[in-house]
């Protein structure tokens, strides 16, 4: 089968979008497919990869990578990368689904009228049952791959801290209600460490709110950190705190925690629960008093943390980077016939 992937966001830029293009790309080459993959992402770079990239194709270009390929995959509707498709006929689209199409507010602007327009004549791939919920044409769930080389337990390394984040610093991501919490356990006489990973625009205004709650030595700030070197820190935690205040479409940092041998408290919103699974606990987004409570509770309670991780084996299994990539591939095949 010969795939295009038309993915505007990829290496070297890092987000869940260009990992799962990624981790599909890499598994359907291994599959014994042919792959090709447009992104509008630059690169300075001569990093390898096992397919060809073309990066800001001109117009001739892309109809002339629409006229090889047997199907036009998408990382989430791109109008900008639709229009071939009016030109080459009889080329099958399917879009995986990874993001709401929708304003921040919930409300819906042209653009995401269109898009959701485009998605009644596409082959519809979201990631979470929250997602499919949205799409307004019918789709199969296929949740998101996980890099299982990168992300495994590393017995060498002692887990002797107790909460991490990883992410971007900003708003949405409600690193800030994690800090209250802290501060909210420090009267409850616990004291948890956490190491924020990551960087944004909001660094400076939370690093003023840890001074504030008198919580600075509980808290470090380690800046962006990927792959292995992600990897091994995630191993040296016990709990993974992903406390977004909007609606995760999915949340790869989920599994990627669970894999590294971390129990996930998570905002229960949109897919994120569906990536978490049984693998830990859920709170209303935003509610600091209830993830206050479940950190109490798993910190207060070892226990309960052998009794998630138990747990992960089965769950990390139905979203190794194979099984997702076979499942995807049987999509392809349905659309093509």
């Amino acid at each position: 089968m010969k795939i295009l992937i038309y993915s505007p966001l990829f290496y070297p830029s890092i987000g869940g979008v260009e990992t799962v293009v990624s981790i599909l790309a890499h598994e359907f080459v291994r599959q014994g497919h042919e792959v090709k993959l447009v992104s509008q992402t630059l690169a300075k770079d001569s990093k390898e990869f096992p397919f060809e990239i073309i990066r800001q194709p001109n117009l001739k270009q892309l109809l002339n990578l629409t006229r090889w390929c047997d199907l036009y995959f998408q990382a989430c509707i791109s109008l900008k990368g639709i229009w071939p498709l009016f030109y080459i006929h009889h080329r099958p689209l399917v879009v995986t689904h990874q993001t709401w199409y929708r304003r921040p507010n919930g409300s819906y602007d042209l653009q995401d009228y269109l898009k959701r327009f485009v998605s009644r004549f596409a082959t519809n791939i979201p990631a979470s049952c929250a997602l499919a919920e949205r799409i307004p044409a019918p789709s199969t769930v296929i949740p998101n791959p996980y890099q299982e080389d990168i992300f495994y337990e590393r017995a060498e390394i002692p887990r002797d801290k107790e909460l991490v984040f990883l992410g971007r610093l900003v708003s949405d991501k409600g690193v800030d209600l994690l800090l209250e919490a802290l501060a909210n356990l420090k009267p409850l006489g616990l004291t948890p460490k956490l190491t924020i990973i990551g960087s944004g625009p909001e660094e400076s205004s939370l690093r003023q709110q840890v001074k504030a709650l008198k919580i600075l030595e509980q808290v470090d700030f380690v800046d962006v950190k990927v792959e292995q070197e992600l990897a091994q820190s995630l191993n040296a935690h016990k709990i993974l705190v992903v406390p977004s205040r909007w609606d995760e479409p999915f949340g790869i940092v989920a599994l990627e925690g669970i894999a590294c041998g971390c129990v996930v408290v998570g905002s229960e919103g949109g897919g994120l629960k569906d990536a978490i699974g049984p693998c830990g606990v859920t709170f209303p987004n935003s509610d600091v008093k209830a993830l206050t409570q479940a950190l109490l509770d798993l910190l207060s309670n070892p226990d309960k943390l052998s009794h998630y991780r138990a747990a992960s084996a089965s769950h990390l299994s139905q979203h190794t980077k194979a099984k997702i990539a076979q499942e995807y591939l049987q999509v392809f095949e349905r659309a093509i016939q």
